[in-house]
């Protein structure tokens, strides 16, 4: 019986938490967040979170289901609960107190302090490396604890750590198999010629992939030393308190039982028995084998079983027994956990680490109706071992230097965003790096480094795949970290509609309503927004190939790009009823938002057909463009209202909203909008600020609004008005009671969700708008070429 709700009664009561936040405290901690499938958080919104501490709550995958993940410290025979919640009946549990939390954009660091004399700093690290296919390729996570003596003292100290069988699948009745095993560190990816793209920072197009350094549990990583733990400080359990450090209850002494089979990773591999792939349940994968490694030292001892029996023979005796249940059963049938424990001998401030890695491996990704067909398509990975274990031996052994270019990753996003950020409180950063791991997180890289497709899964909202829509929001990211990522996932939109499989003249919105299954929509049975995802698809494809110089991809898909330009030369200038991306607010008429996307669109479209030889195509859209624009201009804004807005329709005074569109025009440079529609809405923004940030709309959306569009406001913004939306876009992350990943749709006056609890959604990737628009164009000419 697995007894998760003892600490409702006030074990894991967090009312005298006095951890520090760093840059914020988010609504959900990113733990190991690497795909759709491996996304675990830690909640901290006061609607069900515990305010943003590692022990005492279960992680939970985004969609709330539990992932269990649980950390124990036995220090001088005593131990204590630094992960998770993993209570054992007829045991005291204590719990370690933690002192701070700080995140960065591929990395969560918890600080802990162990009864006043011994450290731990637990670091969480999702590699996001946009300028590497391969390390895209695989979701996998490590988990480096490093531990040191911080009274002075001499300490004996073991640790442990398990895994549940509830990683596996959403359905908690399915059957869970497992093994365990051990691999050596020998493997090597195979190469393949460089992929021709610009790489993040800077323009380079190798691939070389080389054995690095191995890392050793032993080794002292570089992280900065871990800040002073104050006396009183961290979170404290109302009737079993973390004792003073004589007083708590003693078990045997420190254990003598080393692991007779050394060398290599030692891993427990946990699966569903029955496989089905390209399916979920409650958004978790229904497929695909999950390991949990550390290196194969002579301290380490393991165990599979139940999970109070695995833990209690951790607490008592500080080892595990080498053995493995084969009694495979449901998820939720006594709880199966998978167990390491690890003996670290004397600990002295200099610092001891053990290095953890999580990793799923699955074979094919998704399926696609591809030119020939529906095919399944295979995870990246594949390409570049032949097995499961060699792909986690490499990518164990890459420890260190993956974490240097983390590392970097990390810091090169904080000075770019602090460059941009002209406000006192430099809160810019406390978003784009929280945006990092949640937004690249929704992406599978799959099919050949010489042909890659990347598949975004929407999340939350609904399961679709490659919603046009989201993309769109999603890809400031990408024009930042690496511009060829949105070809990547541009590409299968245009391989599907160009095989003909799309029945109408206007852009697609999605390739399947359920991720992974990109089979499309043959029978033209979508979700409708055909002037927003023919806009979408011009600008990004422009947007790529303006960063790139890549103007063949542009003539490539030519015809294409010109058959949604057409339409929307036919349905811009005014819109009928039909939905626009926020689809929640139903069928709209005389949207300007809406408008002013296709105008922008037409424009873009003279831009792509002046850069493919097509002159008398340029010089005909961007007339069109102009002439739209004109009408607009009078259609759109209300110039006698005080103060001066757009209105959200046309000639209806009493309506105004985000103008978030008018982006693009800046991001592309295309200069078709004049300076003045900038300036009147930067002005005007101001005037309707509520506690928490502007409101979408005033026309019946509740005081609801979206975070990716006030970004995109913000980046086109006046200085103040910039500031303004940043500093209070993050005062409302630091306070939202909201519990869940970092959602885009939320009451601007109570900080709360929206009407509908959007959370963990890749259009986060939005946060990158100031910082994609360092790249924009300065001149909207392009001097025509011949065909």
């Amino acid at each position: 019986m697995r007894l998760r709700e003892l600490l409702f009664a006030g074990i894991a009561a967090l009312s005298n938490a006095q951890s520090t936040f760093n840059p914020l405290r988010p609504p959900s901690l990113p733990l190991a967040v690497r795909s759709p499938y491996m996304s675990t958080w830690q909640a901290a919104g006061s609607d069900g979170g515990n305010g943003g501490y590692l022990a005492g709550q279960w992680p939970t995958f985004h969609s709330g289901g539990i992932t269990g993940w649980a950390g124990y410290i036995r220090v001088d025979n005593i131990t204590y609960i630094w992960l998770g919640d993993p209570v054992v009946p007829d045991e005291t549990n204590y719990y370690v107190t933690q002192t701070d939390y700080t995140y960065t954009a591929t990395r969560s660091i918890f600080t802990m302090d162990v009864a006043g004399v011994v450290g731990m700093t637990i670091t969480m690290t999702s590699p996001v490396l946009p300028d590497t296919i391969l390390e895209m390729s695989l979701p996998y996570t490590y988990m480096d604890v490093q531990v040191y003596s911080i009274d002075g003292k001499d300490h004996e100290v073991q640790l442990y750590t398990d895994i549940s069988a509830e990683w596996v699948a959403g359905d908690r009745s399915a059957t869970a198999q497992w093994s365990y095993g051990t691999t050596d560190t020998s493997a090597s990816p195979k190469e393949f010629g460089p992929v021709s793209s610009p790489t993040w920072p800077a323009s380079t197009a190798a691939t070389t992939y080389a054995t690095r350094t191995a890392y050793s549990h032993q080794a002292s990583v570089s992280h900065p030393a871990p800040p002073p733990v104050a006396s009183g400080q961290g979170h404290h359990y109302p009737g079993i308190k973390s004792p003073p450090f004589q007083a708590a209850k003693n078990h045997s002494n420190t254990p003598l039982v080393t692991n007779s089979k050394t060398g290599g990773i030692a891993y427990h591999k946990v699966w569903r028995q029955q496989q089905l792939e390209f399916a979920e349940y409650a958004s978790q994968a229904e497929w695909g084998y999950w390991y949990y490694a550390t290196d194969n030292v002579k301290e380490l001892t393991y165990q599979s079983a139940q999970d109070i029996k695995v833990r209690a023979n951790f607490i008592n005796d500080g080892f595990l027994p080498d053995t493995e249940s084969t009694n495979y059963r449901g998820i939720d049938d006594d709880y199966p956990v998978f167990g390491f424990a690890l003996d670290m001998g004397k600990v002295n401030k200099k610092k001891k680490s053990a290095l953890f890695q999580l990793s799923l491996h699955q074979q094919n990704c998704v399926q696609f109706e591809a030119a020939a067909g529906n095919e399944s398509v295979p995870c990246m990975w594949t390409n570049y071992f032949d097995s499961d274990t060699a792909a986690l031996s490499y990518f164990y052994n890459e420890y260190t230097s993956i974490l240097s270019e983390c590392e970097s990753f990390d810091s090169q996003i904080k000075t770019d965003s602090d460059k941009v950020d002209t406000s006192d409180g430099k809160n810019y950063y406390s978003l784009t790096a929280l945006a990092v791991r949640q937004a690249f997180g929704a992406l599978e890289y799959t099919n050949t480094p010489t042909q890659p497709w990347v598949f975004l899964k929407e999340i939350s909202s609904d399961g679709n795949v490659q919603t046009v829509d989201v993309i769109f929001p999603f890809h400031p990211i990408a024009i930042y970290t690496n511009a060829t990522i949105l070809r990547y996932m541009l590409d299968p939109l245009f391989i599907n509609q160009e095989a003909g499989w799309w029945p109408y003249q206007f852009s697609i919105h999605d390739l399947g309503d359920s991720f992974p299954n990109a089979t499309g929509h043959n029978n033209g049975n979508d979700e409708m927004q055909p002037v927003e995802e023919c806009g979408n698809m011009i600008i990004m494809a422009l947007a790529y190939a303006q960063r790139t110089g890549d103007d063949a991809y542009l003539a490539e898909n030519y015809d294409l790009l010109k058959q949604w330009n057409d339409y929307l030369v036919s349905d811009s200038l005014i819109p009928a009823y039909q939905l626009s991306t926020d689809d929640f607010l139903g069928e709209i008429v005389n949207n300007t938002n809406l408008a002013l996307k296709g105008m922008i669109g037409i424009e873009a479209m003279a831009q792509i057909a002046n850069r493919t030889g097509h002159t008398e195509d340029g010089i005909n859209y961007t007339t069109i463009a102009h002439e739209y624009i004109e009408k607009w201009y009078g259609w759109a804004m209300c110039y006698n209202c005080t103060p001066e807005h757009e209105q959200f329709q046309y000639n209806n005074e009493s309506t105004w909203g985000l103008l978030y569109n008018l982006y693009a025009d800046r991001e592309l440079g295309t200069q078709l909008v004049k300076q003045e529609i900038y300036d009147i809405q930067s002005r005007f923004y101001p005037t309707v600020f509520q506690q928490y940030g502007v409101p979408l709309h005033n026309v019946g959306v509740d005081d609801g609004t979206k975070t990716d569009w006030e970004l995109f406001c913000a980046a086109i913004a006046s200085e103040s008005t910039k500031n303004q939306f940043i500093s209070i876009i993050a005062e409302w992350l630091n306070e939202t009671p909201t519990n869940r990943p970092f959602t885009d749709f939320y009451n601007v006056a109570t900080g709360n969700f929206g009407e509908d609890e959007f959370y963990a959604r890749p259009v986060i990737g939005a946060m990158f708008s100031l910082l994609a628009l360092e790249s924009a164009p300065t001149s909207p000419y392009v001097t025509p070429v011949s065909l």
